[in-house]
């Protein structure tokens, strides 16, 4: 079941998307200090994950990005976002249905919401779904709290979502038979 899921997110993700056309916002998910034991000491760097989108359009990535220095964790992190960026199907301002996305221990649900209620979610998922566009949203992040597997998690859930003409042409169906 693994396997499967994987194999659907790494499909959704393969369309390539020209980051230079898009007016991507960024935001820092996680920084986290890093220390590598070696014989003359310990060597220090800084570790970040960083998430861009262009909330108008659907697109989304995320990247991380190692430096000795925050700024160029940070600007690593942008550049291996803009490699992995793809784009989701939106209703309005919400997402078109339910949905639980996997990765490793973490688990996040993604519920649509009515207008107004806003983005219900903790810090990580509350990054990804705000740079992906999304204004009403309700999530549950179960599991694991490591901020790399939570974002994963939400991206196996985002790769998911499938709007109606979709389903209906995989179901061999009109849009209006639904």
């Amino acid at each position: 079941m693994r396997g499967e899921s994987e194999a659907n997110t790494m499909a959704v993700m393969k369309k390539k998307i020209d980051a230079n056309r898009l007016n991507l916002k960024d935001q820092v998910v996680s920084i986290n200090r890093v220390t590598k034991v070696v014989k003359g000491g310990k060597n220090m760097s800084f570790a970040a994950l960083v998430v861009i989108g262009d909330a108008a359009e659907g697109v989304v990535g995320y990247g991380s990005g190692k430096a000795k220095e925050v700024p160029q964790a940070i600007r690593k992190g942008i550049e291996a976002a803009k490699k992995n960026l793809f784009r989701i199907n939106l209703t309005q301002t919400t997402i078109p249905h339910q949905v639980l996305g996997h990765y490793g221990a973490g688990q996040v649900m993604l519920k649509p919401a009515p207008e107004g209620t806003g983005v219900i979610a903790g810090g990580t998922v509350r990054a990804v779904m705000t740079s992906v566009g999304v204004q009403n949203v309700l999530t549950k992040s179960i599991g694991s709290a490591n901020p790399h597997n939570v974002v994963k998690a939400t991206f196996d859930a985002l790769a998911q979502l499938r709007d109606r003409s979709e389903v209906a042409s995989l179901r061999g169906k009109s849009e209006e038979e639904f």
